[in-house]
Formats: structure tokens, C-alpha cells, sequence
């Protein structure tokens, strides 16, 4: 956002709360995104870096999240123009009208913005502004794992013992699932990619057994439309959960909603309810809740928004990204009119705009604040030309049954598949590993040692 301003001559200042930029992102960093490069960067954000002599990094390949932010996040903000910008160390804490609260709608528009700006020493601030982008994110708020989204009864009190999002499994919190027994709550890509690494660990550390846990009755939209979707690698995520599920590694639970959690001496106890009958689930030494996250607007309570009632997003925007709704994933173009509220210059932008949603991809994030740029910068043809073409799913209201298997690398990829196994080039995917099961492939899966297949995330 502040790229695309500062392309147009508007003054900017960026809040950051943490003391480097990106910290939600390094939280996940060990993650390799399903968006290759070009699908991450931003052409405005990429000009500024391409005038201080900035390599691009190669387009096709797939970063992690903390490539994310060493090769593309650390470089701009130190490019001079965001530099001078960028306020570490400095979280918003309130937003309002100059000596207006919510109530108060006489000579709303005319009145500054005033910020309250907290530091990391203690210290408080208060800032104007004529406009505002809130662009903060969703993932300081995740939802908790209990039912009708509250926490679940001893959720709080195992909280040392609970995860939520997508800890690293394979790197600094190994030791706290190697050889135990972990429930994994959620049915999208967080849940994947927790499940995927810990069956990769239990490769190599005996008694680490899963159990997944969806509250929905399919696992046919996280199993994804395999090779129909647009995005290879979100295809190939999918396909290989379901050949884990299939080959019995880990213990399938659907139509299950939790209710609590107590403590068992060193284990605990969790129980539930499937088809509104209850169950226990069993004893467990960790619970990783991948449940999805929720827009925070305590800082903004006393602005006029216009929040959809399901979603949590802005009104406008709401019907267009309802899950409930739009089940295939496909968002239509929207910008600052999409994204505005009540409240004059003030918006949303990014993951948070999409409140609960699940469907953000860092290119709608771009084109969100393209157009929002423009339209603060007076340039109402440019802010009113939307565009957005979002790789597709390639899964749409499918069963089960309905969905592709597609290639698990070494777990029953066909030799004719139509994408490359192991995500290798056309010529090369007929291999030992690719033709069919092959246990004893595992050490050498595709041709490429262990190592580098587990940075690669085909095993």
C-alpha cells in the first residue's frame, strides 16, 4: 500500500506493532507457499525495489515464507523512500475522528484521523491522518477450537500444550511432537500442512501417531481439485493429504465438534460430539488448532463501519467471498468501493478485509490497494479499473469420491499423470518412484536425497 502511495507523491507513515517488519509471516516461515514468486510480488512494491538495484528473485519457483520476507519484505522496507516511512516498534492502539466518537456524524468527513500510537518502552503518541488502511491481518486472532466459535471448556487451561496455525514441526518445535500423540483441528491448508509434517515425522520418531479432527462431514474441498487447480502446488498439497489418509497414517474424524479438554495427568482428555452424539476422542499430548483466524476491531470502536454479518468483512465485499456461498474459490474484481465503509477514507486491506474468510491470496491484497491508492490520490478512472484473475481450485461443491487422488510422490502417483511427480519436468517423471508404491524409494524419492525433498515438501 504504501508503494503504490508513495508511486503517486502521498505522504505516508506505516504503523508497524512489531520491531521488524513481516513478524506474522516469520511466524509461518517455515511454510512454502502454494503462490509461486510472480503470484507474490506487487508491480508497484517491485519498482521501488527495481530502482535500488533489487534482483527479482526467479518467478516460477515457490518461496517460503521467510524467503518471503528476506528476498522481497526486508529489501523494501529498506529501500530510502519506505525507510523514511516505516515506524517500528509502534502499534495502533485507537483510531478515531478528532473529538467525535461513533455517535457523532457532524462534519465527520472534514475531521483528521487521530491515531494513538503505543511503542515498545511504554511510551504513547498521538498521530493524525486524513485517510487510513488498516492492513493488519487476521493472524494475532485465531479461532479457538471449541464450538459456535468460543473457546472450548479447558481450552485456556491446556494452553501450554495447544497450538494454533501451523507450528514447525520438522524445525523448532520438533520436540514437542516427536513421539506423541497430536490432534489436528481444521479442514483447509494450515490442517494440511501440520498433518504432512507430522506424518513426516513420525518417519523418523517412533510413537508419533495423528489424529485429524474437521467438523465438517467432506475432506473433498482440503483434498482440492488435484491437477485442475490452477496452482499446481495447492493441487499437489491436497493430493498428497489424501494418499496420507488413504494409506491409514493417521485417524480420520469428520462431523466432529469439540467441547472439551481436560487435563489426564500428562495427557489430555478430549471430548465431543459427532453427529450430535457424544464421543470421546482420547487422550492426546498435543492439539495444533488450524481452525483459521478472525478479524480483530477493538482499536477501531469508535469508527462507523459496515461489517457483513457473516463474514466480517465490509457489506460490499461480504456476498462476493462468503464460503458459504462461493465454495469453488473464484472472487470477482473489487476495490476501494468494495472495501469502503461508512466511515470516509477509512479501509481494510489484505487478509483482514476478508474477515473470516478463508480464500485471500496476496494478489486480490495488490489489486486491493492499487485501487485504494488511486482513489486517496484523486485518480478516479485508475481506482474504479479493477482487475483480478485468481487462479482457480478446480474443486466445486465435489465429493469425495468426486476428486482427482492425484500424485503423492512415491504413494501411487500414476506414470501417465498429467503433472510432473515431484513436481519435476515432463521427460523425467517416469521413475522408479513415480510408476507406482515403492517403500523402499523412500530415502531417494524422484531421484533427490531425503533432505532435499522434505525443504522441497514432496515427501
Amino acid at each position: 500500500a504504501a508503494a503504490h502511495l508513495i508511486a503517486r507523491g502521498v505522504p505516508v507513515t506505516i504503523f508497524e506493532a512489531a520491531s521488524r517488519v513481516g513478524e506474522n509471516i516469520r511466524d509461518w516461515g517455515h511454510v512454502r507457499l502454494f503462490s509461486v514468486w510472480d503470484q507474490c510480488i506487487d508491480q508497484a512494491a517491485a519498482g521501488l525495489l527495481e530502482r535500488h538495484g533489487w534482483k527479482r528473485p526467479e518467478g516460477s519457483s515457490l518461496p517460503t515464507g521467510g524467503e518471503l520476507v528476506k528476498d522481497y519484505l526486508e529489501p523494501l522496507a529498506a529501500t530510502p523512500e519506505i525507510a523514511r516511512s516505516l515506524k517500528l516498534d509502534a502499534r495502533v492502539t485507537r483510531v478515531s475522528r478528532a473529538g467525535l466518537d461513533r455517535m457523532s456524524n457532524k462534519e465527520r468527513g472534514t475531521r483528521p484521523f487521530v491515531l494513538r500510537i503505543e511503542s515498545a518502552n511504554g511510551r504513547s503518541e498521538r498521530v493524525a491522518a486524513r485517510a487510513v488502511i488498516d492492513a493488519s491481518g487476521t493472524w494475532q486472532h485465531p479461532n479457538p477450537a471449541g464450538p459456535g466459535g468460543w473457546h472450548a471448556d479447558g481450552e485456556r487451561e491446556n494452553a501450554s500444550r495447544i497450538a494454533y496455525g501451523i507450528p514447525d514441526i520438522g524445525g523448532t518445535r520438533r520436540a514437542d511432537y516427536a513421539g506423541k500423540r497430536t490432534l489436528v483441528l481444521g479442514g483447509g491448508h494450515s490442517a494440511a500442512n501440520a498433518l504432512l509434517d507430522l506424518a513426516l515425522l513420525a518417519e523418523s520418531a517412533p510413537g508419533t501417531r495423528l489424529t485429524w479432527a474437521v467438523r465438517g462431514t467432506s475432506l473433498a474441498k482440503v483434498f482440492g481439485g488435484g491437477e485442475s487447480d490452477q496452482l499446481p502446488a495447492r493441487g499437489a498439497l491436497g493430493a498428497r493429504l489424501r494418499a496420507l489418509t488413504t494409506a491409514g497414517r493417521l485417524e480420520t474424524v469428520t462431523g466432529f465438534t469439540l467441547e472439551a479438554i481436560e487435563k489426564a495427568g500428562e495427557a489430555m482428555l478430549v471430548t465431543g460430539t459427532v453427529d450430535d452424539k457424544a464421543r470421546q476422542l482420547g487422550l492426546f499430548d498435543r492439539i495444533i488448532v488450524a481452525t483459521g483466524q478472525r478479524p480483530g476491531f477493538e482499536f477501531a470502536r469508535e469508527l462507523q463501519l459496515d461489517l457483513h454479518p457473516v463474514v466480517e468483512s465490509s457489506r460490499a465485499l461480504g456476498p462476493l467471498i462468503d464460503p458459504n456461498e462461493h465454495s469453488c474459490g473464484t472472487v470477482p474484481p473489487h476495490g476501494w468501493r468494495e472495501l469502503a465503509h461508512p466511515e470516509p477514507d477509512y479501509f481494510i486491506a489484505g487478509i483482514k478485509s476478508y474477515g473470516r474468510a478463508p480464500t485471500f491470496l496476496l494478489l486480490t491484497g495488490y489489486e486491493q490497494v492499487r485501487s485504494v491508492a488511486a482513489h486517496l490520490a484523486g485518480d478516479h478512472a485508475a481506482a474504479d479499473d479493477v482487475r483480478l484473475v485468481l487462479p482457480e481450485t478446480g474443486v466445486c461443491n465435489a465429493t469425495l469420491e468426486q476428486v482427482a487422488p492425484g500424485g503423492l510422490c512415491c504413494d501411487g502417483a500414476a506414470p501417465d499423470a498429467a503433472e510432473p511427480c515431484c513436481e519435476r519436468p515432463p521427460e523425467a517423471a517416469k521413475t522408479a518412484c513415480c510408476s507406482g508404491p515403492a517403500p523402499q524409494a523412500r530415502t531417494a524419492c524422484c531421484g533427490v536425497s531425503r533432505k532435499e525433498a522434505e525443504l522441497a515438501g514432496v515427501i
